[in-house]
């Protein structure tokens, strides 16, 4: 705990659910009570303000005073970072920091909206801010929100229950028979079950928002999935609508047809009276939720009467008009006959008619569909869905088993077949109770029976009319539910603005936030598929894209729970993870057994909004399990790679690219970027110069601001970046540190220090001591020095980080702002550009294990350079020149680098010209001791403080490959002054015995005045091309 100091300032006692102020604490010190004795007065906000590190401070007894608060809802609400502070909670800094207390703050202490007032009854924040308003105004509305009997459960089984049930089940049990019936209810149950436990698990692991299907698939699998699935998911609900209603339509236009009451004609009677009903049932829907539950209630209650009619039926004795339609009540024979199967016509198969029973068993999303409007989605979506499965699948085990058990499979309808029972001629079941329906099913012209008579329900029942009436409920009420599931699934997606041009939709109306234009846009697309009056075609792949979520849904909880994310951890614990892969493959087996084309169809719209997303990447972050997915990948196989030992052939440059911040050198970061994308790891450090307390805030602020920028640039980078006392330190952190596993740097690639001349003889020595470490340290290097220098601050107008070109602008201190790091205009560079038919010269002088090679091979493989002629040139003896050139070849052709160009410089070893010595002479003057060329120990005396400066002995010691540079730029102006890059094997200074000023001099005089960008680069001496297969 983090005790608090005690500040003498007497005030009056408050008390606030068990929270107080630092003053009222010493008050009730001052006043003689301890902190838990009682107190008169309401309140722990005290009139006076405090202050702590920026944020209310609030304080909780434990029989010492201190900054720490106990759990509550608020600090956890609305949190999605990891990083993110919960509100009201102390931060990190606040416990352990050095704590600054401050009196006289403009903002009060328990301000009305303030943490510690909030918490104060446990509610979340924002209901409080709602609660506080304005002055005057009165309290909003409570909305409308539902239980999980008249929210969920009665919201599915009407959805379920459908035409199906009344006019299709008793024509399948007569085909299928009971035995295989059953089979198929139970197939189509532990699908949806399944998937139903699966929801259950999505809905109960965290806080269910609007959105229904598409929020759970969403937020589980990630935006790519979800989104592509919540637009065909509402699409298909809105069509449904279409479906519902025609079905209805139909029924009614076959009543007006039996009494000749036909409005027009039967095609338009179906287009009137579906445009009139969808029109109602809108109606119904925008008067809000608790109008259209009514409605369902309403609705509800027809089809449990209808189906209590049934059953009554079953039970009262048949009339002679029934017997003659093949109703016998309960009979043992009956339902040993109707047991087994009696396959009839081009559906009578066991898959045909499965594919027509399953789309009945669907409609188990209804109640996740409104996830927004109920009381509490966690605990309502599991009850709810799962009892609507059992009492639906209950209703059509008993259905199948007693109208299989009451009704023959042939009847003829006519009452002249009555017959003595035992009459001769008379074959089949129905003759044993009086009646000869032999004639007609001989000739297959029964017009009734379970295998003729679609209506066999409303016969067998006790008032026909309350089965139409339950028809009507049926279909009227799935119309309904897919009506309101559609807007509601739309109005999330539009909000989350996954697809352009559909935001218009998302906003909400009322207390509720109905989506009335989303309402709107489903009664255009119902009407129009109404209007069509001929849904054959589009109902399979309707069916298709609820099997779609389905499969989706099952895949979501198996993956988010294969990938053991800590955060997976859903209240509902009746589920298995392999039951969801077996609910997902079965789902889309399903798909195909009901239609191929049609399941095509839905799979190519699927992947096609998946790509669109994929492309476009919206900025989103939910926590999907696809982001734990891909953490687990990433450390298995990083995990993996230690295991094996490297090898040459699978050699790539990993390179820690000392950029500073990396929008400064946005030229280094191109260069490096374009050979190590998708190809290896790269790197971007970053040296905070300063004290370790001064400098981490900067460093957390900065650091998303740095990677968003690389995201931007299209850079597969990761920054990073150390608080040191100085730059080669924290180049030594970072050589040391970076990376992870057999995934870390091999290559120091960094700026040339082109004020080295002007700047601090310190940082100097530092730009040097890095080289050697690096190599200490077996990485290779690359140095890379542009004409127009690299440090792009100045013209950026920002201030540069103290790193290589501290001291180059010393009136520049600080840091960019963080917040418009990534929205910053990107500079260009030459690596942005198309290099044409240049050439890229390679000079290749010393043999550093193929380093030198390899980096410009891999720039020339990406398209920008590809066009670029590469050359290589090394030094060779003028009266050897074919042989070398030859042997170069040769070499060069093992690698399969694809170089063909081959140049030997025979007059490497020409003395320089005159006047390019003396320039490099005049260049280290300013930098030489002058010592005579005196003894080791006076040298050493007089370099005291000074390791920089350079002796005569040490100038005369590399007098020859002092002048080789010279010679080396000579040859480079001579030969790749027009040259898109141009790469050379960078000199190696002895560490203690060549002087970090002397060797800048040669870096200086090897690469000055060249157009072309110049790469310095030396390995570390091992190799990294083989010609070798193994």
């Amino acid at each position: 705990m983090a005790e608090l100091p005690i500040p003498e300032l007497p005030t009056a006692p408050a008390r606030c659910s068990g929270r107080f102020t630092i003053s009222t604490l010493l008050g009730m010190e001052e006043s003689g009570r301890g902190p838990y004795a009682p107190t008169e007065g309401a309140g722990c906000d005290s009139t006076q303000p405090t202050h702590l590190s920026g944020s209310t401070l609030c304080t909780r007894t434990f029989g010492y005073n201190t900054v720490d608060v106990v759990p509550a809802y608020e600090h956890y609400a609305n949190s999605k970072g990891v990083g993110d502070a919960g509100k009201g909670r102390p931060s990190l800094a606040d416990l352990h920091s050095i704590l600054k207390v401050r009196w006289g703050s403009a903002v009060p202490l328990a301000s009305p909206a303030s943490p510690c007032h909030a918490r104060s009854n446990g509610l979340p924040e924002a209901g409080l801010e709602e609660a506080a308003g304005e002055p005057g105004r009165a309290p909003a509305p409570e909305p409308v929100r539902f239980g999980w009997v008249k929210g969920v459960m009665i919201r599915c089984m009407l959805n379920i229950w459908g035409v199906i049930l009344y006019l299709r089940l008793p024509w399948i049990t007569a085909q299928a028979g009971i035995a295989l019936t059953w089979l198929i209810i139970l197939m189509s149950v532990t699908v949806t079950t399944i998937t139903g436990l699966s929801i259950s698990a999505i809905s109960t692991n965290g806080k269910v928002k609007s959105g229904g299907t598409y929020f759970l698939i969403s937020r589980s699998l990630g935006p790519e999935l979800g989104g592509s699935i919540g637009l065909i998911f509402a699409f298909a609900n809105a069509v449904a609508v279409a479906m519902h209603t025609v079905g209805f339509a139909e029924t009614v236009r076959d009543l007006l047809q039996e009494h000749n009451s036909l409005i027009v004609d039967p095609t338009n009677d179906i287009r009137i009276i579906g445009v009139v009903t969808v029109t109602v049932l809108l109606g119904i829907s925008l008067a809000g939720m608790e109008w259209e539950a009514k409605a369902q209630i309403l609705f509800f209650l027809v089809i449990l009467v209808s189906f209590i009619n049934y059953l009554v039926g079953t039970v009262i004795p048949a009339t002679a008009e029934k017997q003659a339609k093949g109703f016998f009540s309960y009979r043992a024979d009956i339902f040993a006959q109707n047991f087994v199967p009696s396959w009839r016509g081009p559906e009578g198969s066991f898959f045909g008619l499965f594919s027509i029973f399953f789309p009945s068993a669907t409609g188990i999303l209804a109640g996740a569909n409104i996830s927004g409007d109920l009381k509490d989605p966690a605990v309502a979506i599991p009850k709810g869905t799962l009892m609507a499965i059992f009492w639906t699948t209950v209703s059509y085990l008993v259905l199948s088993a007693t109208i299989g058990a009451c009704v023959v499979r042939d009847a003829s309808g006519s009452l002249n077949d009555s017959v003595a029972v035992g009459s001769p001629g008379c074959e089949g079941l129905a003759c044993s109770f009086g009646w000869n329906f032999t004639a007609c099913a001989q000739r297959q012209s029964c017009r009734y029976g379970l295998s003729n008579y679609y209506q066999s329900m409303s016969m067998v029942s006790g008032f026909g009319p309350l089965i139409t009436a339950g028809i009507f409920g049926a279909t009227l009420s799935s119309a309904l539910a897919c009506l309101v599931s559609a807007p509601k699934v739309f109005q999330c997606l539009c909000r989350d603005q996954l697809y352009p041009l559909i935001g218009f939709f998302g906003k909400g109306y009322g207390r509720n936030s109905e989506p009335i234009r989303g309402y709107m846009l489903t009664y255009v697309i119902a009407i129009g598929f109404i209007l069509i009056a001929e849904l054959n075609a589009i109902a399979p792949i309707i069916s298709n894209f609820f099997l779609c979520s389905y499969a989706l849904i099952n895949f979501s909880c198996f993956h988010a729970s294969i990938t053991n994310s800590p955060g997976w951890r859903p209240s509902f614990q009746y589920y298995s993870k392999w039951a969801a892969l077996f609910g997902a493959t079965i789902s889309v087996v399903i798909m195909f057994l009901l239609t191929w084309w049609a399941a095509l169809i839905a799979f190519g719209i699927v992947i096609f909004l998946l790509g669109y997303v994929l492309y476009k990447k919206p900025d989103v972050n939910w926590g999907s399990s696809m982001q734990a997915s891909s953490y687990n990948m990433a450390l298995s196989y990083s995990v993996g790679l230690s295991e094996v030992d490297e090898h040459i052939k699978n050699y790539r440059p990993q390179c820690l690219v000392l950029t500073g911040p990396p929008n400064f050198r946005p030229a280094l970061v191109d260069f490096v970027g374009t050979f190590t994308k998708n190809l290896s790891l790269m790197l971007c450090g970053n040296v905070l110069i300063g004290p370790w307390k001064q400098k981490m805030p900067e460093s957390r602020l900065t650091a998303d601001g740095h990677t968003k920028w690389l995201m931007k640039r299209k850079i597969k980078a990761f920054y990073v970046d150390v608080v040191a006392e100085d730059l080669r330190s924290g180049v030594q952190m970072l050589i040391q540190a970076a990376g992870l596993g057999k995934m870390r740097p091999n290559i120091l690639v960094l700026g040339y220090k082109r004020n080295w001349q002007t700047a601090s003889p310190q940082s100097l020595e530092d730009y040097v001591g890095i080289l050697h470490d690096a190599f200490d340290f077996k990485y290779g290097v690359c140095l890379m020095r542009m004409k127009e220098g690299l440090n792009v601050s100045r013209v950026m107008q920002a201030h540069v980080n103290p790193t290589f070109e501290a001291a180059e602008h010393p009136e520049e201190n600080g840091t960019a702002d963080p917040a418009a790091l990534a929205g910053e205009q990107q500079a260009s560079t030459v690596f942005q550009s198309e290099q044409g038919k240049k050439t890229i010269d390679i000079y290749w002088l010393f043999d550093d294990g193929g380093l030198t090679l390899l980096i410009p091979y891999l720039l020339g493989r990406k398209k920008r350079w590809g066009k670029c002629k590469i050359r290589v040139f090394v030094g060779g003896q003028i009266n050897r020149m074919d042989e070398e050139r030859k042997a170069i070849v040769s070499l060069l052709s093992k690698f399969r680098l694809g170089f063909h160009e081959v140049h030997i410089l025979p007059d490497i070893n020409q003395k320089p010209r005159p006047e390019h010595i003396k320039r490099f002479d005049d260049l280290i003057a300013p930098f030489r001791l002058n010592d005579g060329f005196k003894d080791e120990a006076v040298v050493n005396e007089m370099r005291q403080g000074c390791p920089w400066k350079i002796s005569d002995e040490e100038v005369d010691k590399n007098r020859a490959k002092s002048l080789r540079q010279v010679r080396l730029n000579e040859i480079l102006l001579d030969y790749s002054q027009d040259a898109a890059l141009v790469a050379i094997t960078l000199p190696v200074g002895r560490k203690g015995r060549c002087p970090s000023s002397l060797y800048m001099a040669w870096l200086e005089t090897l690469s000055q005045d060249l157009r072309p960008p110049v790469i310095l680069t030396r390995g570390n001496q091992e190799n990294v091309l083989t010609f070798y297969c193994q």
